[in-house]
């Protein structure tokens, strides 16, 4: 009796990135600018030879070799991103989805135009190398009274135990009649986040650095003044435990403050719905892997089973130990209980994986119940003597003559 071998299945594929296209897009415009005494510092940056701006490493390498301080060190990456990268007014509505961070950045400097994620991305990156904790927001903001209807990009710093927030963007100049005019505003460079939370509030409250954040709705009325009668955040210690938290787990966390913070305009809720998106593309990559695992698992199983059936149609040559021929039937046997047991653990894989995955359990069953057939082949087999051992290979007929 020929038993034929069985088949190993692929692994599944992920599922593809979803990315966020909200900010980059909220115009400037011009206000008051802070008195703030950085001659020096900048005059450095004006000199900053055209060499030594072609990649951020090469920018901070002046900076480095110019400036001791963080202080001014951080005050030299703002000025030299304010003063040297113009609004692309043209662009603003023209955003690649897919770009990186890094050509982001690559783009903007080459360039020297860009909207307020360049900027920001650029920035970001200057603070970093130069060895501060620094990190990208996203939010919107209020200018003149007024909500914007579009997202913006901003960056924040940490400076001697003080998170402060910098937005180069506004910082570099404004738009009037859809035209870029270069103008430093000192007031968007190391602002105090209790006094900058009056025009750009981030989706998520955590960066709002505020022991008492406000709610969306506080934002839209104007209401900033410290309310101590709210339940105390503790910004500090939430941040901290970010580098502790998988990606899951700071999405869903990110996720719940933004609901809870509320979802007061199409902004929000679009970035909301997008965290979310993400959320459960991240599980169900994760819950992939898990799959991946069971399938490599399953395919392992096949092989070893495939080895027994060969085997067994050789009618158990060369000769065994019978605990060996019994440990290579329970071997793939266990391998598929486990399988079987592991794959309804999974949880979604995503709707594009859900005939996959049924076919990998229809899979995993019948593999199994193969490997129970044989499992009950060998314990019959090391049951009887070796004389009746021999005849259990070949099909008998009642004239006496086998069968194969």
């Amino acid at each position: 009796m020929k038993i034929h071998s069985l088949l190993i299945y692929d692994v599944f594929r992920k599922m593809k990135n979803i990315y966020i296209l909200l900010f980059s897009l909220c115009p400037i415009l011009n206000f008051g600018q802070a008195n703030v005494g950085y001659t020096l510092v900048d005059a450095k940056m004006n000199a900053i030879p055209a060499s030594a701006t072609v990649s951020t490493d090469a920018i901070v390498n002046y900076i480095n070799a110019n400036f001791k301080t963080d202080n001014d060190k951080i005050r030299a990456a703002f000025y030299w991103t304010a003063s040297n990268i113009s609004y692309d007014v043209k662009n603003m509505l023209n955003q690649n989805p897919v770009e990186t961070s890094q050509e982001k950045i690559t783009n903007t400097l080459k360039t020297r135009k860009g909207v307020c994620i360049d900027y920001a991305e650029v920035f970001n990156e200057l603070t970093k190398k130069i060895g501060l904790e620094s990190c990208i927001i996203d939010g919107y903001t209020k200018q003149n009274g007024k909500v914007a209807t579009l997202a913006h990009a901003w960056t924040a710093a940490k400076m001697e135990g003080k998170w402060y927030v910098f937005d180069p963007t506004w910082g570099s100049g404004y738009v009037d009649k859809d035209k870029f005019s270069k103008k430093l505003n000192n007031h968007y460079f190391k602002a105090e986040p209790s006094k900058i939370i009056a025009s750009h509030i981030p989706f998520d409250y955590l960066w709002q650095f505020l022991n008492y954040p406000i709610t969306n709705a506080e934002f839209y009325e104007g209401k900033i003044q410290i309310n101590k009668t709210k339940k105390y955040f503790d910004f500090e210690k939430e941040i901290a435990q970010q580098s502790t938290l998988t990606e899951i787990d700071q999405l869903f966390a990110s996720a719940e403050r933004i609901e809870k913070n509320g979802l007061k305009n199409a902004l929000i809720v679009e970035y909301y719905q997008v965290k979310k998106k993400q959320l459960t593309y991240l599980r169900q990559n994760a819950n992939i892997e898990k799959l991946n695992a069971v399938v490599a698992e399953m395919n392992e199983a096949v092989v070893l089973l495939n080895d027994f059936i060969s085997y067994r149609n050789n009618k158990f040559k060369p000769t065994f130990p019978d605990e060996e021929i019994n440990n290579m039937i329970q071997k793939p046997r266990e391998k598929l209980i486990k399988c079987r047991d592991e794959v309804y653990k999974v949880g979604s894989t995503g709707t594009e994986n859900a005939s996959n995955m049924a076919s990998i359990k229809k899979s995993i069953e019948a593999n199994l119940a193969i490997a129970e057939e044989h499992a009950l082949f060998v314990k019959n087999y090391l049951s009887k003597s070796k004389l009746v051992r021999k005849t259990m290979f070949s099909k008998v007929s009642w004239f006496g003559i086998p069968l194969n």
